[in-house]
């Protein structure tokens, strides 16, 4: 068969220790039936009663019949989370970051990913350009839900141009069956200046609001640009004029699926009401931070929680000496919170760094792509205080490295200070700038 899956492990007291299945054995099937990927596994292994076959190392085979409760699990593990090869993206989309990224950096950081199974477990964002039938049966069979999709317009000819590929406008008809079956979704817009912006923009959210209720919110973000664009479409950057104007749409489309439907659904990331010097919209307007991930609400969900938090501090006058690094982007308000709780904390100061990018260009300006070489040359011989707090998603997911793969251990060795990574929360902020370690809670 195609599809056998190595077992890395068992669980201890599982039902597949009882069975002596091992590491390195090989799952073929249950119930005779092949499996595809991790979806396939837990809907089959949920009934009660299974037939399981097995492969031995030397090639032997277990046919095993198992009688177990409902939703039990065998207590298998296997090499593979996905138990598949990750499908890689086919497009060449005229904004992709991965694109405009220099050479050297590692291998992982150029694989580009457009799997709608990831779209399900964590939250990326798919194209649909290569998405089957069939695996359209496999989302709705399964509830695989929600998922997201990269939209970019709504205009087929148009997204043809954008992502490269002469299917993404054809690609566009699975939402019908995505939506006709219930499936929930959220979309993403990445705006690239005088090109799906403007009559264009207002195209594509008036043929998205046909997908409510289903199509719970769709965000609509900058495209990002770095110096490495040698070769690529040239694209221009945003001005506060070109800000204004598309929040300008976007509230005008949220009062109207608002008045119509209860949800504000169309949401601009935290980007535009920087670039346009604008407050950031109140909690309400972002319907349950739906699209936090891609930078839509950061900003109010931190400004709240700080304070919702701050009320429960109760001030001293202890003297304490910390800093914080971030990006561009975000500095200024990182500065407002600090002074804010200067006002209950007098004798603590925070020297807060916004770090320009060198490595990738000055616009841009997130923390979440700051290399540690940049961070390294910018804060050398600056007063740093008794810690150097930084925030977390300027590290890979769950560990302390850059992009550049400097590591926090770097850090600290270069600038001789202690250093710790902050998680994102508004009560993170304040303990960790107070060096409140009882909880521990600010530390990975």
């Amino acid at each position: 068969m195609e599809h056998t899956h190595i077992i890395k492990g068992v669980l201890p007291g599982s039902i597949a220790q009882e069975l002596e299945i091992e590491a390195g054995d090989r799952l073929i099937s249950i119930n005779g039936s092949e499996i595809e990927d991790v979806f396939d596994y837990h809907f089959l292994v949920n009934d009660e009663f299974l037939t399981v076959l097995i492969e031995k190392p030397d090639g032997e085979e277990w046919e095993l019949e198992i009688e177990k409760e409902y939703e039990e699990d065998l207590g298998i593990e296997f090499e593979q989370g996905l138990m598949d090869e990750y499908r890689s993206c086919r497009n060449k989309c005229m904004f992709c970051f991965i694109d405009q990224m220099p050479q050297g950096m590692r291998e992982t950081l150029y694989f580009k990913d457009d799997d709608s199974r990831l779209s399900f477990l964590q939250g990326n964002y798919v194209t649909l350009t290569n998405m089957s039938g069939h695996d359209i049966d496999r989302i709705i069979r399964y509830r695989l839900e929600p998922i997201n999709i990269s939209f970019h317009t709504m205009n087929p000819e148009l997204r043809c141009r954008m992502l490269h590929n002469r299917f993404a406008g054809e690609a566009l008809k699975k939402v019908d069956r995505l939506f006709e079956a219930g499936v929930a979704m959220n979309g993403q817009i990445v705006l690239c200046k005088g090109i799906n912006d403007g009559e264009e923009l207002e195209h594509s959210i008036r043929s998205l609001m046909r997908y409510l209720p289903y199509l719970q919110s769709v965000s609509v973000v900058p495209v990002g640009l770095t110096k490495y664009r040698e070769g690529l479409e040239p694209l221009k950057p945003f001005t506060r004029e070109d800000a204004e104007e598309v929040l300008r749409i976007i509230h005008k489309w949220q009062q109207k699926a608002y008045e119509e439907h209860g949800v504000h659904f169309i949401h601009g990331g935290d980007e535009w009401y920087i670039l346009a010097g604008r407050k950031m919209p109140e909690e309400e307007q972002y319907d349950g931070y739906l699209q936090l991930e891609n930078g839509v609400g950061m900003l109010r969900l931190l400004e709240n929680e700080f304070e919702e938090a701050y009320e429960e501090f109760p001030g001293d006058d202890k003297v304490r000496e910390v800093s914080i690094a971030t990006g561009l982007l975000v500095y200024p308000y990182i500065r407002k919170l600090a002074g804010r709780l200067a006002e209950k904390y007098p004798n603590c100061r925070v020297h807060v760094y916004g770090i320009r990018n060198d490595f990738f260009g000055e616009l841009i300006t997130v923390s979440g792509l700051i290399t540690g070489k940049d961070l390294i040359r910018q804060l050398e011989g600056r007063p740093l205080g008794e810690r150097l707090l930084l925030p977390c998603n300027m590290f890979r997911s769950g560990e302390e490295v850059f992009l550049d793969d400097v590591t926090l251990a770097d850090v600290k060795d270069a600038l001789q200070v202690r250093a710790d990574i902050v998680k994102s929360s508004g009560q993170d902020f304040i303990e960790a700038i107070l060096g409140d370690e009882s909880e521990g809670s600010y530390r990975r």
